[in-house]
């Protein structure tokens, strides 16, 4: 799969994993996908555009997306909402 810049995922958050200037949250879509989103305060945009994700809540994010040979990722460019 080639990289996607402008593509959206949306699901549920299974789990979170911080990192060095941000986290990775494992998203599951509704069709049973799984997207590891990369979410960093850089970039989303700065610091008012950041929000620390939690285990459960339902989200939707946009940013680039690519596929490793067995993993699907997305560098969130932006959260797009969190219920």
């Amino acid at each position: 799969m080639k990289n996607d810049a402008n593509a959206a995922v949306s699901g549920k958050v299974d789990s979170i994993e911080a990192g060095k200037d941000g986290y990775t949250a494992k998203i599951t879509t509704d069709a049973k996908e799984v997207y590891f989103a990369t979410i960093s305060i850089v970039n989303v945009g700065g610091p008012q555009n950041y929000k620390q994700l939690k285990i459960g809540d339902v989200v939707s994010v946009k940013g680039e997306k690519w596929k490793t040979d067995d993993e699907n990722h997305i560098k969130v460019t932006e959260i797009v909402s969190v219920k």
